[in-house]
């Protein structure tokens, strides 16, 4: 498949699935971009439509799921709720060569890399819009947090862009988002906001953000469908350790696209819930075991199960996500240590070196 994409300046880029084999005097892996400057003000086109990777559904698809699709789980897959894994516990103490994660939540993070502190879609409300109240509490007080150092965004859906939490923010708190994503921010005052395109690059006191590209589409309003791009991050610090936030997204060819530009990824937060029905919700939500791939595709040390646990938003039992990606992960033969699958509130910590 091919695909074709608009840069700022109107050219059209044309990306194939798989680019051609290196010569062999060619790098192992596409040369990564300068940093852009922070904060810049830059123009986008108007729709990112020619980035999806699979048809948004159309009128027979939105038919077939009235008539069969499932919003919820019935009784017995609501019934382990009590049983969600939440163990809160005071961040770990870090320094500027530690890298450490903990769960907040859903795709919320608390991410210490390079000496800062960097939230990932950032959700601390107990409800967000048209689903339930979240069936385990933020793993993290939000007045437990260190200064928070930056923010990064993987696209606008009311799940991962939650307005109420990022108000208790700073104005001057530095913001990573998609394409197309800054005026949201600007209009809620927000000034240092730098808004990439797939494959660019910012740097903060030492700590590169990539944005890369994910298998999914962006929408918050009726008028606004693929207004703004999608997609996850890779960070990496000065010595070199990095980590990818995924955000969210179906599977497909961007994860062995993004291993071979970013070798070397220690550690992978990939969602693995909200997966069924799974005709309706395949293109744009990996499963557990297609999460798993993702994580060799990429070639990532680790793998940290998200997005799942948190919010009932489709209709698999609420602990299958974690039956699931465990079973995948040992299916692998890869060492159980190696994945990360944290209760809510629980840190992991990778000590520098």
């Amino acid at each position: 498949m091919t695909q074709q994409s608009e840069s700022t300046t109107g050219t059209t880029i044309r990306e194939t699935d798989e680019p051609p084999l290196p010569s062999p005097l060619a790098p192992p892996h596409p040369p990564l971009a300068e940093p852009r400057p922070l904060a810049e003000r830059r123009v986008w086109p108007r729709t990112f439509h020619d980035r999806l990777t699979a048809p948004l559904p159309g009128l027979k698809a939105m038919a077939r799921f009235a008539r069969e699709g499932a919003v919820r789980p019935g009784p017995e897959g609501l019934a382990d709720i009590p049983r969600l894994p939440y163990a809160p516990a005071p961040l770990p103490r870090v320094d500027a060569r530690t890298v450490a994660v903990t769960w907040a939540g859903h795709a919320s993070w608390v991410l210490r890399i390079g000496g800062l502190t960097v939230l990932t879609d950032p959700v601390w409300s107990r409800r967000i819009l048209g689903t339930p109240a979240r069936i385990t509490p933020v793993g993290v007080p939000w007045e437990d947090l260190p200064r928070v150092d930056a923010v990064v965004i993987s696209h606008n859906h009311y799940d991962h862009l939650d307005a109420p939490t990022l108000r208790r923010l700073p104005r001057d708190t530095p913001v990573f988002a998609p394409a197309g994503l800054a005026r949201w921010f600007h209009r809620r005052r927000f000034t240092r906001v730098t808004e990439l395109d797939w494959w660019e690059a910012a740097e903060l006191d030492g700590v590169r953000f990539d944005f890369v590209p994910s298998h999914h589409w962006s929408k918050r309003s009726l008028t606004d469908t693929c207004h703004s791009l999608w997609g996850g991050w890779v960070l990496t610090d000065r010595d070199g350790r990095r980590v990818y936030f995924a955000g969210d997204t179906g599977y497909g060819h961007w994860f062995s696209r993004i291993g071979r530009r970013y070798p070397g990824i220690d550690l992978a937060l990939l969602p693995i819930g909200a997966y069924d029905p799974r005709w309706w919700l395949r293109d744009v939500h990996c499963d557990p075991e297609e999460a798993v791939r993702a994580a060799q595709d990429l070639g990532a040390r680790r793998m940290a199960p998200m997005h799942w646990g948190t919010f009932v938003l489709s209709a698999e039992p609420v602990m299958e996500p974690l039956t699931r990606v465990r079973a995948a992960w040992e299916k692998t033969g890869l060492p159980r240590e190696d994945l990360w699958d944290m209760p809510v509130g629980a840190s992991r910590v990778l000590s520098g070196g």
